[in-house]
């Protein structure tokens, strides 16, 4: 894109007769003026901050800063369900509560309901027996064990940087064993390093990498999906170019790979839109942090390379509006 500057002759005019007086006046200045005041520099943002980029001074920018969640689960009472609007022929009814920060969820076999977390560090399990359901704290202590996946019998959890693994968990939901580690070769980075995670038709183990950062030029460790066995081992990329993905699903036709992607912050409030992705093929890109929505070349780092060598978004979801996991049925 080229962009053309005019400037009217009077304005022209007007520059030099302020570059005049501006050098008479410096020119009346003593030799070594009083140095000016030191101005206190910002304190620099810890890496992978969500700040990182943020517009300085920006009134309306700042009012986008993070919010922090509450620290306690809603009161069953103050849930505001009435509020919520479904479509005809719907209902929307509380299946349990008292699950501070709960996040992702994972059937069991016999139906017990699991439920990951961000930030408190606890995976629950909402057992369903007899028609009565009740919370158990199934794990604690974990750092940011957001994702869960259940397959015969064994609960998958993914932290920041491992995964682990429950085998028979619903047989010793009172007394739940230790968790094994199966796979911990993962980054420790905390900006998008929480994991969602899922367990796909070819029987394998689905873990996605985000950037590091809001938009950055990372290593081969991030931006990505990975795909395992349920040992952990066979480790293979399956996607790059992911910013951070909080869901995905495969078509139950094709068995191919749909997932959703945030897109950046800070360029503006109406892009770049969030992503839905279809992966044709093992190793795919799509595209960031060069190429944002398919079409838009990122203003930092889109120099040199063309939304054209990357695979574009089936499905653009909308600016900023964090679009979270889904199902293909």
């Amino acid at each position: 894109m080229t962009i053309c500057s005019f400037a009217p002759r009077s304005l022209v005019l007007a520059g030099a007769l302020i570059g005049i007086f501006t050098f008479g006046a410096v020119a009346q200045q003593p030799a070594n003026p009083p140095a000016a005041a030191a101005q206190p520099a910002a304190p620099a943002l810890p890496p992978g901050s969500p700040l990182i980029g943020r517009p300085a001074d920006s009134e309306a920018a700042a009012k986008l800063a993070p919010v922090a969640p509450p620290p306690i689960a809603a009161a069953l009472d103050k849930l505001p369900t009435a509020k919520l609007k479904v479509p005809a022929g719907f209902n929307i009814e509380v299946y349990a509560a008292g699950m501070a920060n709960a996040r992702s969820l994972a059937e069991g076999d016999k139906g017990t309901v699991f439920v990951g977390s961000r930030l408190v560090g606890n995976v629950y399990a909402v057992a369903n027996k007899d028609g009565k359901r009740s919370v158990k704290v199934l794990a604690s202590g974990l750092h940011r064990p957001n994702g869960v996946a259940f397959r015969n019998g064994t609960l998958y959890i993914a932290e920041l940087s491992k995964v682990s693994k429950i085998d028979k968990v619903e047989d010793s939901l009172d007394s739940p064993p230790k968790l094994t580690m199966i796979y911990d070769n993962l980054p420790k980075d905390e900006a998008h390093g929480w994991k969602f995670i899922a367990i796909g038709p070819d029987n394998k183990l689905y873990v996605p990498v985000g950037q590091p950062g809001n938009n950055v030029l990372h290593d081969d460790a991030h931006g990505q999906i990975r795909r395992m066995n349920l040992d952990g081992s066979g480790v293979e990329v399956v996607a790059r170019g992911v910013r951070n993905t909080v869901g995905f699903d495969w078509n139950p036709e094709t068995k191919q790979l749909y997932f959703t992607d945030n897109g950046r912050d800070w360029m503006s409030e109406d892009v770049p839109e969030d992503e839905l992705n279809r992966v044709t093929k093992v190793g795919e890109h799509f595209g960031a942090p060069y190429c944002l929505q398919g079409n838009i070349s990122d203003p930092e780092f889109g120099w040199g390379h063309s939304c054209s060598e990357f695979t574009p978004p089936v499905g653009l979801m909308g600016p900023h509006s964090a679009s979270l996991a889904h199902k293909l049925k």
